[in-house]
């Protein structure tokens, strides 16, 4: 121990903290607060980021034809997914989520909402 004392004060100094934030990540994203189905219209999905380049996208419930009540901002984490998604831009959809909250950084997602699947609604 006494020839690795760099090595071992380096990996306490670097390691431990990168090992306990992938540690907190993956419970974070595999585990659900809540999951659910809204309805509305996909308004605007994107491309967002610097590094960690995340799907982010609007959806607007409405009340009557017309009149919009509320928006959901949501994340998705796949790229086919996200591309359905795009193509049903514009249409009646209904999205399945799940919210993971206390997500540590925002590399993951903007939001705690991520989509899992969307299904076109008849008008």
């Amino acid at each position: 121990m006494r020839r690795h004392w760099l090595a071992a004060g380096l990996f306490g100094v670097f390691g431990l903290p990168a090992l306990g934030l992938a540690l907190w990540a993956t419970i974070a994203l595999s585990w659900s607060y809540s999951s659910g189905k809204r309805a509305g219209y996909v308004q605007k999905m994107s491309r967002k980021g610097f590094v960690c380049k995340t799907w982010e996208g609007t959806l607007y419930t409405d009340i009557a034809r017309g009149f919009r009540s509320d928006s959901f901002s949501f994340t998705v984490r796949g790229d086919s997914l996200a591309h359905v998604i795009e193509t049903l831009s514009g249409k009646r959809v209904a999205v399945n989520y799940e919210q993971h909250i206390y997500v540590p950084t925002s590399c993951f997602g903007d939001t705690e909402y991520f989509v899992t699947g969307v299904s076109a609604i008849p008008e």
